[in-house]
């Protein structure tokens, strides 16, 4: 199995409490937008619009919120036109960091990045410095609570699943991305509460943080995943509980 993304762990723990729920919602539109824009709005024929969808739903998005999106994407409700991109580069303790990224103002964004990767000890690098150390999966999680680890498995892998992973009191259960809607609605068909359903860039290996490093790197993450230009936001970072 990769190595698992202690970011996108600590971003789900933080989600579950999360009173800023418009921002959350902000970044789900607009992948809605742009999904639907790209492949048409009909889900059934495009899967990154399927995926999108179940993503939304899974962060308990209103069907208005969503059919709205989609519609703004299509181009049947007037909505904001965005371009994508990606960036990547290294961050405190030699990390890498591999950002996705939705916007409308292409210069301000990557102002608006150097500006905090060179305040937090991070810098950027050029596209393809830290790709190949991440590989693109399907993760579904599930709260661990009251299940049972063995039968979760087994039912996991029957539906298509390709891994299965205890983690921090949460079952991630990874699949290829193309599976990751179908696995995830076969799960919710059996009765299984998903926590969160989504495409990730997951770490092929981790590095360990210690130190000083800690905690400017997890400043430098914060202040990423608060710019709501960033789509998604990727590390191949580990670290002891304890230093949190």
């Amino acid at each position: 199995m990769s190595g698992h993304s202690k970011w996108a762990t600590i971003k789900r723990k933080k989600a579950a409490i999360d009173a800023k729920r418009g921002k959350i919602f902000t970044k789900l539109i607009k992948e809605l937008m742009i999904a639907a824009r790209d492949g048409g709005g009909d889900p059934e024929a495009n899967p990154r619009l399927r995926q999108a969808i179940s993503t939304a739903k899974a962060a308990n998005m209103p069907n208005d919120n969503i059919n709205r999106a989609i519609l703004k994407g299509t181009g049947d409700l007037e909505g904001v036109t965005y371009e994508e991109s990606t960036y990547e580069g290294y961050g405190p303790g030699g990390v890498a960091i591999f950002l996705e990224v939705l916007t409308d103002n292409k210069k301000r964004t990557v102002a608006d990045i150097r500006h905090l990767m060179n305040k937090h000890g991070g810098n950027l690098g050029e596209n393809g410095s830290v790709a190949w150390m991440f590989e693109k999966q399907g993760q579904i999680s599930l709260s661990a609570d009251g299940l049972d680890e063995n039968t979760v498995f087994e039912e996991a892998l029957e539906v298509g699943a390709d891994d299965f992973s205890n983690n921090d009191g949460e079952f991630i259960i990874t699949t290829v991305p193309s599976e990751t809607v179908n696995v995830s609605d076969a799960l919710s068909a059996k009765g299984y509460e998903i926590t969160s359903s989504a495409v990730e860039m997951v770490p092929k290996n981790t590095v360990k943080v210690e130190g000083n490093d800690v905690g400017r790197l997890m400043t430098l993450m914060e202040g990423l995943e608060e710019n709501e230009d960033i789509q998604n936001l990727y590390s191949n970072f580990d670290l002891d509980e304890a230093d949190l």
